[in-house]
């Protein structure tokens, strides 16, 4: 059974050559109707300015991704309260097959950095910038590709920076987020369809992290050799702060059209 976080640490320390099948019914056009079946699973997609956007994390199963919780056990963390104190008490836990299956539906599947861009692992220690192509498709289909960091900044520019977090998370799906009226104390509106769900983080160990309060996307912007640019989603967070993180971390990935 899994344990509602009540804290989030924000603050977290956080080839190979693929073939791919890809049919889309998305011509580009505007609003959020459009939708991708790539291996298999249909994804919604959405217009959002003059960029065209996955409106759901990827869920590809290839060798290196991970659902959350897989092959590992999980921490969070509750807070205990008594009449004079508080205390923050570190939970472990397993989960089922089953409830790792649902994270992989719900929340998609979790990504090194080398395995999102379809490079080989040795670039998740080393810098393979001249491998990076201006449009990187990695695991994305056809046509999609890795968003650069350029890319994810034109997003959360257009839809607001400041609030671009309230703006793009999904109205559900987050622990200790809603839409306005929900009785929620963090807002999650939703306003452009881009439906960001907090798909926790993997680290080295196998330990996995934050589901449910945390969201952490792939660009394919490297920063030092050994790391790569990110953007996260904190239930408690009305921004979408930028990071620069290892790039063996597991994150989602979302897919941007070319």
């Amino acid at each position: 059974m899994k344990t509602r976080h009540f804290l989030l640490l924000a603050g977290l320390v956080l080839a190979m050559a693929f073939t791919f099948s890809c049919s889309s019914d998305d011509g580009g056009g505007g609003g959020g109707g459009g939708s991708v079946t790539y291996e298999g699973q249909k994804y919604k997609t959405v217009v959002i300015g003059e960029q065209v956007w996955f409106a759901e994390n990827l869920n590809y199963a290839v060798a290196g991704s991970k659902c959350y919780g897989e092959g590992g056990i999980l921490i969070s963390y509750e807070e205990s309260c008594d009449e004079e104190d508080c205390e923050i008490i570190e939970i472990t836990e397993t989960l089922s097959n089953a409830e790792v299956q649902a994270n992989c539906d719900k929340y998609g599947r979790l990504y090194d950095w080398a395995t999102a861009m379809a490079l080989p692992s040795i670039c998740n220690d080393n810098s393979c910038s001249n491998q990076v192509q201006p449009k990187h498709r990695g695991i994305c289909p056809s046509g999609w590709h890795i968003p650069s960091d350029a890319e994810w900044t034109t997003l959360t520019d257009y839809v607001g920076s400041s609030t671009a977090g309230t703006e793009l998370k999904a109205k559900s799906g987050w622990n200790s987020c809603g839409p306005s009226g929900s009785g929620s104390s963090y807002s999650c509106e939703d306003t452009y369809e881009f439906s960001a769900l907090p798909g926790g983080v993997g680290l080295y160990s196998g330990i996995c992290r934050s589901v449910g309060d945390d969201g952490r996307w792939w660009s394919a912007t490297e920063g030092a050799s050994y790391e790569a640019y990110y953007r996260g989603m904190y239930y408690s967070f009305s921004n979408v702060p930028r990071g620069n993180f290892d790039k063996p971390v597991l994150y989602s990935v979302r897919c941007v059209q070319d």
